[in-house]
């Protein structure tokens, strides 16, 4: 299934505001998508992690459809590699990184909190200084 399905984070969310100061709490966004190979078996099935832009050029280099789930908000897809071996990849684009940070408005929260900004994803932060005021903490 997706990284954060929207269902989901929503669900963690109302809990979280239950327990905790809202202006405590940051939402995880994740900057991550995985490659699964299938069939899933759980607790024995493994996922690559891929980044977003990976993700999109992979199904590029697959020449497969990417979908969207409305109730997880998040892009996936399926290829078969080289091998013969089926895969379905959940990531996130601007539509599901838009849907998370409208979710967080919604909220009287702190804010927001990407793991990890090591990957390139550069659509997700036009989105980001488009919707909000960007406040850098480093070296403050």
């Amino acid at each position: 299934m997706a990284v954060a399905p929207l269902n989901k984070v929503k669900q963690v969310l109302d809990y979280g505001v239950s327990e905790i100061t809202p202006d405590k709490i940051l939402q995880g966004i994740p900057n991550y998508g995985y490659d699964w190979t299938l069939p899933f078996v759980r607790d024995v099935s493994k996922a690559r992690s891929v980044g977003n832009v990976e993700a999109v050029e992979l199904a590029a280099r697959y020449r497969t459809e990417i979908l969207f789930d409305e109730t997880a908000a998040s892009p996936y897809f399926y290829y078969t590699d080289a091998t013969g071996r089926e895969h379905v990849v959940w990531f996130e684009d601007v539509r599901s990184i838009q849907a998370k940070l409208d979710l967080n408005a919604s909220y009287p929260l702190a804010g927001v909190s990407y793991w990890n900004i090591m990957r390139e994803f550069p659509q997700n932060w036009n989105l980001l200084n488009q919707m909000v005021k960007v406040k850098n903490l480093v070296g403050k």
